[in-house]
């Protein structure tokens, strides 16, 4: 199958009547519109709530006043530029500012805007950065999204990981999985430098980002095993998304098909308060009554995947919600408060962390590096230069 055309250019979308494309044209100039003919094919084009075309094509709440760019303050844990350190044995390399699929909702969609740079093309900060921390044993390479890099890059990168003994784990972060599956199967030299550096003993992993079941088609499929065959394991996370997969009979369906094809489901994660994500939002109780009920549809493989929050303080993972408290409990944490429990009043309309009366008991608000700017009209627009350039780069 031949790798699928990009496009950037909202106009040429002619399955969106004129009318409409006109008004999401104002969304395009300022957050990056790209999708591929491959995952375009996916959307049932008569029915407007498809979710598929949800998660690509614009929506006119992203325009909407909520949230923040920052939600779980990434800024306050860079050590050096294009490289976070907030949990002690990880480190993160954001090796590119472009992704696969623009993802509407995606929680760093700060990266969307042509104001902002994190991804630096030089990852040797980060690289020597890591040489220096030896309790670091693991490093995801995320962005934008990683398999976006071309193999020699990846390669290049695998390579001075694994000169460093203490890292054990690479992992890669990337949509590519189920929204360009041929970039994988179809890329011998890619699975071929996942065999040479996939070990028994220092694993890749590849956190592929799969929303909704109608994603894993057979070439999707197809590409989950030849990774497998080229010595990588596949994980999935995904946010519960209001109008995508807030229905647990479609969420205990994607854990099913997901354990059937040997990828472990990993994470369920709240959706982040993010600026232009309003229209994705769920209250924290609507999510875990969806996700209870979707794991009581699968196996025990299924069970395995956690609740939780990513915020400034660490990944809170959801144990319970009932009679209106929140029972939670520290999965990760940045002030080393690993395990600690929590029990706290759980108001009908909360959605995150912050939104809990007495949760800062728990946490310090770390020191801002920079300015978090909330308003998207402050947006200045996206040049369609930039939206060519990221095509080309893809």
């Amino acid at each position: 199958m031949a790798q699928p055309k990009y496009m950037t250019d909202i106009d040429k979308l002619t399955e969106i009547p004129e009318t409409e494309r006109k008004r999401l044209k104002a969304i395009t100039e300022k957050f990056v519109f790209r999708v591929n003919d491959y995952y375009l094919n996916l959307i049932d084009w008569t029915d407007p709530n498809d979710p598929i075309r949800k998660l690509v094509i614009p929506n006119e709440g992203e325009l909407q006043e909520y949230g923040r760019w920052d939600a779980s303050d990434e800024d306050t844990n860079y050590v050096v530029p294009g490289c976070q350190h907030k949990y002690r044995t990880t480190a993160l390399l954001i090796v590119s500012e472009v992704c696969g699929a623009y993802c509407r909702y995606c929680f760093r969609k700060r990266l969307f805007r042509n104001d902002v740079k994190e991804a630096l093309s030089d990852v040797e900060p980060g690289l020597e950065y890591i040489s220096r921390h030896p309790e670091i044993n693991n490093v995801l390479l995320t962005g934008g999204d990683s398999l976006i890099l071309a193999t020699p890059k990846l390669r290049s990168i695998f390579e001075r990981l694994r000169a460093m003994e203490h890292v054990k784990i690479i992992r890669l972060g990337s949509k590519l999985p189920v929204f360009n599956p041929m970039r994988i199967y179809e890329d011998k030299e890619l699975l071929a430098t996942i065999r040479e550096f996939s070990s028994a003993e220092r694993r890749i992993y590849v956190m592929a980002h799969i929303n909704h079941p109608r994603e894993i088609t057979p070439e999707a499929k197809r590409g989950f095993e030849a990774l497998h065959e080229a010595g990588a394991i596949v994980v999935n996370q995904t946010p519960v998304l209001r109008g995508i997969n807030d229905d647990p009979a479609v969420l205990g369906e994607l854990l099913d098909q997901l354990s059937w094809a040997g990828v472990t489901p990993y994470y369920f994660f709240i959706n982040r308060p993010v600026a232009g994500n309003r229209d994705f939002v769920l209250t924290l109780e609507e999510a875990y009554r969806i996700v209870e009920e979707a794991k009581a549809r699968t196996s025990g493989l299924g069970k395995r995947v956690r609740l939780s929050m990513s915020h400034t303080s660490g990944k809170i993972e959801i144990l319970a919600i009932e009679d209106g408290k929140a029972y939670l409990k520290y999965h990760q944490s940045r002030d080393n408060r690993y395990g600690t429990f929590m029990a706290l009043d759980c108001p009908k309309d909360a959605s995150w962390f912050d939104d809990l009366p007495g949760n800062e008991r728990y946490w310090a608000k770390p020191k801002k590096k920079t300015a978090d700017v909330v308003s998207v009209n402050e947006l200045p627009d996206m040049p369609q230069q930039r939206a060519r350039r990221l095509t080309a780069r893809g």
